[in-house]
């Protein structure tokens, strides 16, 4: 593959193998508005399944770097279209992601940002011409205002976010009454972090959940084990809960830096006891013990699930959902929606 690399006013962006100052992985550590799923692991196993190719792209102001983006480029009849995350996984969040932003003035940073934006949007141009591009940022991710710039159609969407930092008695005294009861439930239940005998089995509760509501449900076990065996140590945990030797229910994180992601699982069940609270509470009680600050819980645009998260006392947060197609990709949007 060709090497491009272009200048927008002073940031050059290009694919991370077209640069030789730093590793893919060491910028994902280093920049505050990653996650796991931006792992060039991920990336890779994210292609592998969505039947795509993915661009590494980073930007850079001489040899600092500002800002990561991954792009996934799928084709069919000839035509391109560009994403980020991969479409039909359900990868909550990736898109760009900053560095070397923090000490700016905000003029500084905010042109900063528009020219690393823009820049990337330029390689899409000039490399894929894609037709149709969809991009779901990371809610660390605030300023999406070059993507407007550049006729992005932008939705904006929420998700739920519980503070770790408190002591163990004041998060748990933020938790409603039925939430606190729950999760100091006594019985004969053990929560666990486990593998990939724990992720096939959480990962099919949710799809027999699904099936149940006629609703598509596109992640499957096989996805979710390569994560699991090819992402660095702890970035993704499967917790699961055993009952009279079964597993009732479970709950697959996601975890870089500061944040642990409630990714997949928490399918309803028919025990007696609090399975997804207990899970919940453990993850939580693990990640804050590990100097975690932050559990997202991934999600509060669905009505009928707003309850059971909110009563975990989070901040509501918001993110980003970035479109733009033209008239012969119009259709791509509304397939798109469904597979997220």
């Amino acid at each position: 593959m060709s090497v491009t690399i272009l200048d927008n006013d002073g940031i050059t962006v290009g694919r991370a193998s077209d640069f030789d100052h730093h590793d893919w992985n060491d910028l994902v550590d280093r920049s505050p508005g990653t996650n796991a799923f931006h792992y060039r692991e991920s990336l890779a196993v994210q292609a592998d399944h969505a039947d795509a190719e993915y661009h590494a792209l980073v930007g850079y102001k001489g040899h600092e770097p500002v800002g990561l983006l991954p792009i996934f480029e799928k084709r069919a009849g000839g035509m391109a279209t560009a994403f980020s995350p991969a479409p039909g996984l359900g990868v909550p969040y990736l898109g760009p992601a900053l560095l070397n932003h923090g000490k700016l003035k905000r003029r500084k940073r905010e042109r900063r940002t528009k020219r690393f934006v823009h820049g990337c949007l330029d390689w899409l141009d000039r490399e894929l011409d894609p037709k149709y591009v969809h991009v779901r940022s990371d809610p660390r991710f605030r300023d999406v205002r070059p993507f407007e710039w550049r006729e992005f159609d932008v939705d904006v969407r929420h998700t739920y976010s519980v503070d770790l930092t408190p002591d163990e008695d004041d998060l748990l005294g933020s938790f409603s009454s039925d939430a606190r009861n729950n999760v100091r439930t006594d019985g004969d239940y053990r929560v666990y972090e486990g593998g990939p005998d724990e992720i096939e089995t959480v990962i099919a509760q949710v799809r027999a959940r699904h099936d149940e509501q006629d609703e598509r449900y596109g992640v499957t076990p096989e996805f979710v084990v390569d994560l699991h065996e090819r992402l660095p140590e702890g970035a993704l945990r499967p917790y699961a809960c055993e009952i009279d030797g079964e597993v009732a229910g479970g709950m697959i994180v996601a975890e870089r830096g500061d944040a642990v992601y409630r990714w997949q699982g928490g399918a309803k069940h028919d025990r007696d006891l609090p399975v997804n609270d207990l899970v919940d509470w453990a993850v939580m009680t693990d990640a804050k013990a590990r100097g975690v600050e932050r559990y997202d819980l991934v999600g509060a645009n669905t009505e009928r699930l707003c309850g059971y998260k909110a009563k975990f006392g989070p901040e509501l947060q918001t993110y980003y959902s970035l479109e733009k197609g033209t008239r012969v990709t119009n259709a791509l949007s509304s397939v798109y929606k469904r597979l997220r």
